[in-house]
């Protein structure tokens, strides 16, 4: 009776044993898969951009029109990273054209004209041809970014500082983007206005960095040191738009693209669109890192509202991302 009662003891516990056994084993294979699935989903997305480096030719794309666009690619005295800008945008499919422009007070060097003008060239494939033109000006002033170019080819413009480098990749879904709202501009580098509710009225705006934009989940700017917008506004902007804001910008070396934000949403009555993209930034000084920089820029949102007679822009939180490069959408 006793030993009776001892073997099914027994076979009770190894009973449990194989269940815990199981049991066990299941959650190791469960763990496992989801290790592997993470370690399949890194590799897969390693071959994008971990640090930006000059590519041996362009990625899988978008499919673009044979139409494509222009980029006008603001510089002043860094030669080595317009080199290098002009070295990876001009490996984009879509470009037709690189207009550079030169506000130095002395032209352009042989040497400079013909080192870029060879690696357009070298970059140029397919039998595509890149056109790569030099805007001189005589004054030095952050409006001759947006002068009006008589001949331009495309109707689509891609503004561009020389200090700041997209993937081909996401230069492309920009373009598609702004396709499908041609009059709208669409950017990487979004920014923000709101009220400013401690003065006790509704006239006075405060302008808001990338932080702000993260903190609101809405956006009312991209700038134009990255973004789409129509050759149009180029001559809006030098021709149409009051002299007093171009004036405005040359005094105070600053603004310029809130200018041009003004300007295409007081013409459209519409936000901008925020396109997600990796940045690298491979300049390390420029306006923005000057201290009291919000608080100019502020002033100048401020002098644009009574200039235009009112606060066009219109805040939005919509954003177009690239659904081929994210997990869940």
């Amino acid at each position: 009776m006793r030993g009776s009662l001892l073997s099914r003891r027994t076979e009770q516990r190894l009973r449990q044993l194989a269940i815990s056994t199981v049991g066990s084993v299941k959650i190791k294979l469960l763990l496992s898969l989801c290790i592997a699935f993470t370690l399949f989903a890194l590799l897969s997305r390693g071959s994008g951009y971990t640090g930006w480096t000059s590519p041996s030719g362009p990625p899988d794309l978008l499919p673009f029109p044979r139409k494509g666009y222009a980029i006008v690619m603001n510089t002043w005295k860094r030669y080595d990273l317009l080199k290098q800008s002009v070295s990876h945008y001009s490996l984009c499919p879509g470009l037709e054209s690189i207009h550079i422009v030169w506000s130095e007070p002395d032209p352009p060097s042989d040497s400079l004209r013909k080192f870029l003008q060879h690696i357009v060239e070298s970059n140029s494939r397919d039998g595509r041809q890149v056109e790569l033109v030099f805007d001189i000006n005589k004054e030095d002033s952050l409006n001759n970014r947006f002068k009006e170019i008589k001949d331009l080819k495309t109707d689509a413009v891609f503004s561009i500082d020389d200090d700041v480098i997209f993937p081909c990749s996401s230069v492309e879904l920009a373009f598609n983007v702004w396709q499908s709202a041609p009059d709208t501009m669409v950017g990487f580098v979004p920014r923000v206005h709101w009220v400013d509710q401690s003065k006790g009225n509704n006239d006075y705006y405060i302008y808001g960095g990338w932080w702000s934009v993260w903190w609101s989940g809405t956006y009312s700017m991209v700038l134009s040191k990255a973004a789409f917008f129509h050759k149009k506004y180029f001559s809006v902007y030098t021709n149409e738009m009051l002299a007093s804001i171009r004036e405005y910008v040359t005094k105070n070396r600053n603004c310029e693209d809130i200018a041009m934000s003004f300007l295409v949403a007081n013409a459209t009555g519409a936000p901008p669109i925020w396109v997600k993209g990796k940045i690298f930034e491979i300049g390390s000084t420029g306006i923005s890192s000057m201290g009291g920089h919000s608080e100019r820029r502020t002033q100048c949102v401020n002098r644009f509202v009574a200039e235009f007679g009112r606060m066009p822009l219109v805040s939005t939180s919509a954003k177009a991302v690239d659904s081929r490069n994210i997990w869940f959408w």
